[in-house]
C-alpha cells in the first residue's frame, strides 16, 4: 500500500478504516507512516470506544499474526431527515450511511418550520426503536449557513429564514445536529459511494436543486448558495413574456422546469395532475403532452447546466428526485442543449445519468456528512465522552 504521513490523532486512524475497510496493524503503519507504538495506542483507543472491531488474523511479521480490524458500522446510528418542497424522508442510518429503517411523509415545506419539524420528530419516534443516536442530519431545499445550522433567505421556505434548525433538534435529542442543503447531501452520497469526484448532483422534483462536489468536498460558496441553478435566469425569451417563479422573481429555471411548473402547464391544457408523481405516471404511460413538456423542461435544464459544465468541467452529472423517473424523456432534453452550448473538451468524458441510489440518496448523504462531523479531529473527543461506557470492549492485546 502507498505510504502517506498523517497526524497521529485518533480520528485520522479511524478515517483509514472508513476509507479502506479492513486493515491490519501493519497496514495502518504502512499507510499512515506512524510508529508501531503510536498505532497500537490509537487502535486500542478506537477499540475501547467500540469504533473498530477485531475480525481475525492477518499477515505475520515474524511474531504472532497481526489482528485485522474493521470500522464498527453498528456502534451507533444517525437520524436523518431529507426535507423537500412537498414531503420528507427520514431514516435511521448506520455509521457508513446505510439506511436501516426509513419512511416518507407528505407535508408542504411552506407550512413553516414548527409544523414540518414536529412531523419529522414524530417520524423519528416511529423508526428509531432503542438505537443509540450519535447525531442528526437534516437536509432542506434552500441555502444553508452550514456552521450555524440554519437556512438563509430560502426562496420557497416561507417562515424558515434564519430559523435555528440545529438548536431546535439539539434541545430535544442532546446530540450534534448537521443542517445541509438537500442537493449538497445528494452530491456527497453520489461521490462517496461511487468513489468519484468532480460531480454535479441535480435534484429534480417539485423544485430544482443542485449540489457541487469537487476536489473531495462540497462547494458551498461564501453564503451557502453555490450551484442554485433553479433560481437563475432561464434562456426563455423576451423579458415581457417571462413566467413568474415561486421565489418572487420572473424567468427562473424552476418556473419552466420544476415539477410545480409542469403541473401548471398540464392543468392549462386540461390535464388534471395532483403532484409531481402524477406527471411521472403520465410520461410513463406515453401521454404526448406530458412527454413534450418534460422534454422541454430538460432543454431548459440543459441550458442552465451548460455554464456549470463549461466552468467546472465535471466528470458526472447525476439526476435524482421524482422527475428523474422520467429517465430518457428528461435526459434527452438536457443532453441536447448541454452539448450544444459546451465545448467538446468539457463534455468529452462527461457522464449524464440518473442516480442508482434511489429514494435514499438524500438520507445517505446526510448520514455521511453527519458522521464526518462527529468523528473529525475537532469533535470526536466530545462524541466519545458523551457516549462513554455505552459498549465496553474487551482488551485486544496488541503487541508492541
Amino acid at each position: 500500500m502507498k505510504t502517506q504521513v498523517i497526524s497521529s490523532h485518533i480520528s485520522d486512524v479511524l478515517a483509514l478504516f472508513r476509507e479502506h475497510g479492513e486493515l491490519s496493524r501493519t497496514d495502518v503503519i504502512e499507510i499512515s507512516g506512524l510508529s508501531r507504538s503510536t498505532v497500537n495506542q490509537r487502535l486500542t483507543s478506537l477499540h475501547e470506544a467500540g469504533l473498530i472491531t477485531p475480525i481475525g488474523a492477518g499477515e505475520s511479521t515474524g511474531g504472532r499474526p497481526s489482528s485485522r480490524f474493521a470500522f464498527s458500522l453498528e456502534r451507533a446510528v444517525i437520524l436523518t431527515a431529507d426535507i423537500g418542497a412537498s414531503g420528507f424522508t427520514v431514516a435511521v442510518c448506520d455509521l457508513a450511511g446505510t439506511p436501516l429503517r426509513q419512511l416518507s411523509r407528505v407535508v408542504n415545506v411552506w407550512e413553516g418550520p414548527e409544523r414540518v419539524l414536529n412531523e419529522v420528530v414524530d417520524a423519528f419516534a416511529e423508526i428509531r426503536e432503542s438505537a443509540t443516536v450519535w447525531g442528526i442530519g437534516v437536509g432542506v431545499p434552500g441555502p444553508v449557513e452550514f456552521k450555524a445550522g440554519r437556512v438563509v433567505n430560502p426562496p420557497i421556505m416561507t417562515g424558515w429564514d434564519r430559523f435555528d434548525i440545529a438548536g431546535w433538534f439539539t434541545s430535544r435529542y442532546g446530540v450534534p445536529v448537521v443542517v445541509e442543503n438537500d442537493a449538497n447531501a445528494r452530491a456527497v452520497a453520489e461521490a462517496r459511494l461511487s468513489q468519484s469526484d468532480n460531480l454535479i448532483s441535480l435534484k429534480l422534483g417539485t423544485g430544482i436543486g443542485s449540489g457541487l462536489f469537487f476536489n473531495g468536498q462540497i462547494v458551498r460558496g461564501n453564503e451557502g448558495g453555490a450551484g442554485d441553478i433553479g433560481h437563475t435566469r432561464a434562456v426563455a425569451g423576451e423579458e415581457s413574456s417571462l413566467l413568474s417563479c415561486r421565489c418572487g422573481n420572473v424567468g427562473c429555471v424552476e418556473a419552466y422546469a420544476g415539477g410545480w411548473a409542469l403541473r401548471r402547464d398540464l392543468e392549462a391544457l386540461g390535464i388534471d395532475v395532483a403532484d409531481t408523481s402524477d406527471i411521472v405516471r403520465l410520461v410513463k404511460q406515453g401521454n404526448i403532452e406530458a412527454g413534450r413538456l418534460v422534454r422541454q423542461a430538460g432543454r431548459v435544464l440543459g441550458d442552465a447546466v451548460a455554464d456549470l459544465v463549461s466552468i467546472l468541467n465535471p466528470a458526472q452529472i447525476v439526476i435524482s428526485g421524482q422527475l428523474a423517473e422520467c429517465d430518457e424523456v428528461l435526459l434527452s432534453g438536457i443532453r441536447e442543449r448541454m452539448y450544444q452550448r459546451t465545448s467538446p473538451l468539457a463534455t468529452r468524458n462527461l457522464r449524464l445519468h440518473t442516480s442508482e441510489l434511489g429514494n435514499f440518496v438524500g438520507v445517505t448523504g446526510l448520514a455521511l456528512i453527519t458522521v464526518d462531523h462527529i468523528l473529525d479531529a475537532d469533535s470526536i473527543d466530545a462524541t466519545l465522552a458523551l457516549h462513554a461506557g455505552d459498549t465496553p470492549a474487551e482488551p485486544i492485546g496488541l503487541v508492541g
